[in-house]
């Protein structure tokens, strides 16, 4: 494939980041130069592009090797060095290079170039959210998210005298053995529980942290200063309480439905959350690849089905070590696609077994991947830094045009209709997952004082506002209480969660477009990716030629030819 490596021009090409004495003489001379005019500002942009792109990898690389062994305790502290002893000094010269830039005579001339003035709209909003006493509530926070990965990392149970990581085990929850199923489901849940105090500890010092940097940047609370934290521009936390009770309205009796039908089905008695994954024909679980490289290779051959192009940026990343796909203790849970910045070739981290759920993971994860590569040739580190709303459209739509070429993943007819429905029904369970943990997210920092019970009493009340009315959770209440800790976002990467379900809507529109036109629809989906953060998110989704839209009317549109598309598939 035709790829740009790009040379340095600021930098040394032998340079590498080791510790803040290297770094800064290049933030030093980026602040004193003179920029006498226009020309001389893009190129001190480009500087600036190159120097952030270099950090920003490394420190990708050494979050990256980490979580692919949380055991190492000298690959969490070479990222712990990065969060206290490097992060903390580059801060307060970002906010100064910020200004800089700004209050330059020649920054109105640039504002004409594409991407121009939404990078500038960022910088403006960084100015205004930067606090010189949130650089160690910052550190502190960075560094106290690290312990969940850690704590999650090691979670594990053993089954006949194996142990296994919880998503080994999950697996197993698609048994058709109920008893087995029961005996699964407990025995996570009970490892989980183990756990639950020391990370409703964690969490509440999180609140805190959070809570305290917000105050200092002038918001009333943290959800506020995240709204602006991430740009936030274009919509409002009104906009999600719209997307919360249209999804309610809209997408919640679907999930009745489902759950009557598997209920009927599957002919049991009551509907037991042990129940929800196996297939409801009795059919043993869908396998689609066997392995990692098994894996990768269809997955390889079902993007280039769709565009050569696609196909080829998932070998590029094999070819240099960027996947790390399966499951293993001491890998932290969840996976991910981290942008390298400066190598352009971004890497891949999942926890791969054998499911439709793994399969569909990379196909996520490699929609990401791909609009890395697509992003490539923009000019700027900024231009490449898009807002999760337009991110998580290029996976999520990834998902679904891929749809058609699944025959590569199963070479039987009735399985292949299986991974179709269940994936569509996932689409369908989504969506009300996604209002439930941002619902619930817009509670804990609105009412941050709140105590552990009270906590457990409003997930409660939201949990079972999403939730189907079918499954019986009699008994289970503990349980029930603290599943919102496996939600990785909550302590991670808060607020970044509502993206998800705005996306989902995007990408079943991408669909649309592209069951009515392949080839149309692709082109749109793949020029939109192009552009990068250089437009507004609902100027992106112009582009792919669909809406940003979370109304009950269209949320109503879209769920409606999901289910003309299941009903084709029976």
């Amino acid at each position: 494939m035709e790829f740009t490596i790009y040379k340095r021009i600021f930098l040394p090409e032998d340079f590498k980041v080791e510790d803040w004495d290297g770094l800064k003489p290049y933030f030093d001379q980026l602040l004193e130069a003179e920029i006498n005019s226009e020309d001389e500002l893009r190129i001190w942009f480009k500087q600036m592009s190159e120097l952030e792109a270099v950090v920003s990898e490394d420190m990708a690389w050494r979050y990256i090797k980490m979580t692919c062994d949380t055991a190492d305790e000298t690959l969490a502290q070479a990222y712990e060095y990065f969060v206290r002893e490097i992060e903390p000094h580059m801060a307060p010269y970002s906010d100064k290079l910020n200004k800089k830039a700004l209050a330059s005579p020649y920054l109105d001339a640039l504002k004409k170039e594409p991407g121009f003035d939404i990078m500038i709209r960022e910088m403006e909003k960084e100015v205004k959210i930067f606090r010189e006493e949130n650089i160690p509530l910052q550190t502190e926070i960075a560094s106290k998210s690290q312990k969940y990965g850690a704590i999650s990392g090691a979670m594990d149970i053993t089954h006949g005298g194996k142990e296994m990581t919880l998503q080994q085990a999950a697996v197993m929850l698609q048994s058709t053995d109920r008893e087995l199923r029961e005996e699964i489901y407990t025995k996570i849940s009970d490892r989980r529980q183990q756990d639950k105090d020391k990370l409703d500890e964690l969490f509440n010092e999180l609140i805190a942290l959070r809570t305290e940097l917000a105050k200092n940047a002038g918001f009333d609370n943290f959800r506020d200063y995240m709204f602006a934290a991430m740009g936030r521009f274009d919509y409002a936390p009104k906009d999600c309480f719209d997307f919360h009770d249209s999804v309610q309205t809209e997408v919640v009796p679907l999930l009745d439905d489902i759950a009557k039908e598997r209920k009927e089905k599957l002919g049991v008695e009551n509907l037991r959350p042990w129940d929800k994954a196996v297939d409801v024909t009795g059919k043993k679980a869908l396998e689609p690849f066997h392995g990692a490289k098994d894996l990768t290779k269809k997955t390889v051959t079902c993007f280039k089905r769709l565009d050569p192009y696609l196909g080829e940026c998932l070998e590029k990343m094999e070819e240099m070590g960027h996947l790390d796909l399966d499951s293993r203790k001491g890998k932290a849970p969840g996976g991910y696609n981290y942008p390298l910045s400066e190598t352009g070739v971004p890497f891949i981290f999942m926890n791969a077994t054998s499911t439709l759920r793994d399969m569909v993971t990379l196909l996520h994860e490699g929609g990401h991947a791909v609009h890395s590569f697509l992003m490539n040739d923009l000019s700027l580190n900024s231009f490449k830094e898009t807002p999760s709303e337009v991110a998580e459209l290029a996976s999520m739509s990834m998902e679904l045009i891929t749809m058609d070429h699944w025959d590569v993943f199963f070479d039987n007819e009735e399985e292949l209709k299986r991974a179709k429905k269940e994936h569509l029904e996932q689409i369908i369970e989504t969506l009300p997952w996604v209002a439930t943990i941002d619902k619930f997210q817009h509670w804990i920092y609105e009412n941050p004082n709140h105590t552990i019970e009270e906590r457990t009493e409003e997930w409660n009340r939201i949990f079972d506002a999403f939730s189907d009315g079918v499954t019986d959770w009699s008994g289970l209440e503990k349980k029930k209480d603290n599943i919102w800790q496996k939600q990785l976002h909550l302590f991670e990467v808060p607020f970044y969660y509502i993206e998800y379900g705005m996306a989902q809507l995007g990408a079943v529109a991408v669909w649309k477009n592209f069951k009515a036109d392949n080839k149309k629809g692709l082109e749109a989906y793949m020029n939109a990716l192009k552009l990068g953060y250089t437009k507004s998110i609902p100027e992106v989704y112009e582009a792919a030629n669909i809406k940003f839209d979370f109304s009950e009317e269209n949320i109503s549109s879209l769920i409606n030819f999901v289910k003309e598309e299941m009903a084709k598939i029976d």
